[in-house]
């Protein structure tokens, strides 16, 4: 069982292109013959992983794939590292904005990805979809749900997950606040290949993707 996640849309956007292409890669993958589910996420700190927990439980997925939407990025980023520090620049979509607290009081200071971020970076551009290996998820709800998921799945050996952040879609893109996007079906097939990469890839590829700065 593969489990994918996306967000409701939060802040000034109408819609949140995580979610659509979250529910196009579930179908893609489907059409192959995988077992997966799609689950909507509340952009909301605490709730959030309330549902992703108990998804979790009753679905007692292999893989689960988490994605957000990162507006300003161009390309499909492959989250590396989630930290133990929500720290809200605006509030959820209930009004919280925790500043500088910890996601899970306690916990390790940061969680490492298990899915094989550099494997899946490689068949992205072989795929030719735009890639990257990407150092920090924010400490919005995104990093809040990768830290939250991280924990849950440390005490379930064998099962890999991450977080995936993607581009506005076009549509989403005005010419006064122009920035980059990427299509729907191209977003979808990204997620697509970064599931497929984490079924038949058991140890993660090695090759260079880090950053200077």
């Amino acid at each position: 069982m593969i489990l994918l996640t996306g967000f409701e849309p939060f802040g000034r956007d109408t819609v949140n292109p995580c979610w659509l292409a979250v529910q196009l890669a579930r179908e893609s993958l489907q059409a192959e013959g995988f077992a997966v589910e799609a689950i909507e996420l509340p952009c909301v700190f605490g709730e959030s992983l309330e549902v992703l927990h108990q998804a979790i439980s009753r679905l007692t997925p292999e893989v689960v794939v988490c994605v957000g939407l990162a507006g300003g990025r161009d390309r499909v980023s492959l989250e590396r590292v989630a930290i133990n520090c929500d720290d809200a620049r605006i509030p959820d979509n209930k009004g919280q904005r925790p500043i500088d607290e910890e996601v899970i009081p306690g916990g390790p200071a940061a969680y490492f990805s298990s899915l094989p971020i550099k494997a899946a970076l490689r068949d992205l551009q072989i795929a030719g979809i735009k890639g990257e290996i990407s150092q920090t998820a924010g400490t919005y709800v995104c990093n809040h749900v990768f830290y939250g998921l991280m924990n849950a799945l440390a005490s379930r050996p064998g099962v890999r997950g991450g977080f995936v952040h993607v581009p506005y879609l076009p549509e989403q893109v005005t010419p006064e606040g122009a920035a980059p996007s990427m299509p729907l079906e191209l977003t979808a097939e990204g997620i697509a290949v970064v599931v497929r990469t984490a079924l038949n890839t058991p140890v993660d590829t090695k090759l260079p993707a880090g950053a200077i700065h």
